[in-house]
C-alpha cells in the first residue's frame, strides 16, 4: 500500500474540501429547517457530509420515506441558484495544478446531485476529470460506495487511493472502502490538513 503523501489517485470531497460552499450551504439548510420546524441550529450542525434525503430523515424521523424524498428535494432547490460567493477553498487551486503536474489521477466524489454539483464546480471554476455524485450511488456517504466506484474507474486499488474530506461521514466513507484519509477542519484522519496546498506540498515536496 501507498502512503498518503505517494498515493496512486486522490478522491476529493466537493464542498468544504474543494469547494468553498458553506455559505450557500447554511442558508439553504437554515431556510429549510424554518419551513420544516426544524432547530436552525441542529439543521446547520448536520449539514455537512451526507445527502440531503439522509439529513432530512435524521433531522424529521417523523416523515414517511416520500415525504423525506420531497424535504431532501426542496433541499436541494434552495440551493441550486444560490452560487454567488462558491469559490475554490484555499490551496485548491495549487492543489489540482500540483497534480496535473505529476500526473496523478483525480476525481470527484460527492453527496451533492449532479445538477448542484456541476452548478458549484463551474462556479469555482473548477472541471474533474471524473465526478461521481449522489445520483450515481445506491447509498451515499458515510457508505463507501462512491469512493469504490471512483478507484475502480481510475482503474487504482482503493488502498492505493487518498480520501480528502472536511466531515466525519465523508471520512468514514473513505475508510470503509480501505482508502488512506486526509482531513480538513481539524479532524482526525491519517494525515490532517490545515488546508489544500499543505496536501500540494506532500504530494510534491521538492516543489517540482
Amino acid at each position: 500500500m501507498r502512503s498518503y503523501s505517494t498515493p496512486e489517485a486522490v478522491l476529493l470531497d466537493m464542498d468544504g474540501t474543494l469547494v468553498d460552499s458553506d455559505g450557500a450551504v447554511e442558508r439553504a439548510w437554515a431556510a429549510w429547517a424554518a419551513e420544516y420546524g426544524v432547530d436552525p441550529a441542529l439543521a446547520l450542525a448536520n449539514a455537512h457530509g451526507s445527502p440531503a434525503t439522509v439529513t432530512a430523515a435524521r433531522l424529521r424521523p417523523d416523515l414517511d420515506p416520500a415525504q423525506v424524498e420531497t424535504a431532501a428535494a426542496r433541499q436541494l432547490e434552495l440551493q441550486y441558484d444560490d452560487l454567488a460567493d462558491v469559490v475554490p477553498t484555499a490551496g485548491a487551486e495549487r492543489l489540482l495544478a500540483a497534480l496535473d503536474r505529476i500526473g496523478l489521477p483525480w476525481a470527484v466524489v460527492t453527496s451533492a446531485d449532479d445538477r448542484l454539483a456541476k452548478a458549484r464546480l463551474a462556479a469555482a471554476g473548477i472541471r474533474p476529470p471524473l465526478l461521481f455524485t449522489f445520483e450515481d450511488v445506491a447509498r451515499g456517504k458515510p457508505d463507501p460506495e462512491g469512493y469504490l466506484l471512483a478507484a475502480k474507474a481510475l482503474g487504482v486499488d482503493p488502498a492505493a487511493c487518498l480520501v480528502v474530506e472536511d466531515s466525519e461521514p465523508g471520512l468514514a466513507a473513505g475508510r470503509a472502502a480501505g482508502a488512506m484519509t486526509a482531513a480538513l477542519r481539524g479532524l482526525d484522519a491519517d494525515v490532517r490538513l490545515t488546508d489544500l496546498g499543505h496536501l500540494a506540498e506532500l504530494l510534491v515536496p521538492d516543489g517540482r
